[in-house]
């Protein structure tokens, strides 16, 4: 059984909003929780995809080559685009900008849960939209 504390923190994160505890206790099972210090290198550009991150507490750089900076922070994620998209390797480089924490879901697991809890998927959509259409016009 996974503490009512953990529950809240992942229902507070807007993609998993959604879930129900069952839902929230199958996230819990199978992200890692994880601490990096600043300058931390989470994603380096041109690699495969492993997994993604979910932060939950800092904030994060996200440098994609030859276009802007972005930072990100709680409730919010990377390393989506080269697990859902076939073929893509990674866009950007992502730094830890500050301490964080964070969620690492890998591969087969974001793939299981996407299938147990299709709702995920469908939070994902208008940000994967956004970040695709950004890598296709440069920025």
């Amino acid at each position: 059984m996974v503490e009512t504390g953990t529950l809240d923190r992942l229902r507070a994160i807007p993609i998993l909003a959604q879930l129900d505890d069952a839902g929230l206790e199958r996230v819990a099972e199978l992200a890692t929780e994880f601490e990096a210090p600043a300058k931390h290198v989470l994603i380096e550009a041109g690699q495969e995809g492993s997994g993604v991150f979910v932060i939950e507490e800092g904030t994060v750089t996200v440098e994609v080559p030859g276009g802007p900076s972005v930072s990100l922070g709680p409730g919010e994620y990377v390393g989506e685009l080269a697990i859902l998209v076939p073929g893509i390797l990674r866009t950007a480089r992502v730094q830890a900008a500050t301490p964080i924490r964070a969620l690492a879901i890998s591969r087969e697991d974001l793939r299981t849960l996407l299938d147990e809890h299709p709702r995920i998927g469908v939070a994902m959509l208008p940000v994967l939209a956004g970040r695709l259409a950004a890598l296709e016009t440069g920025g």
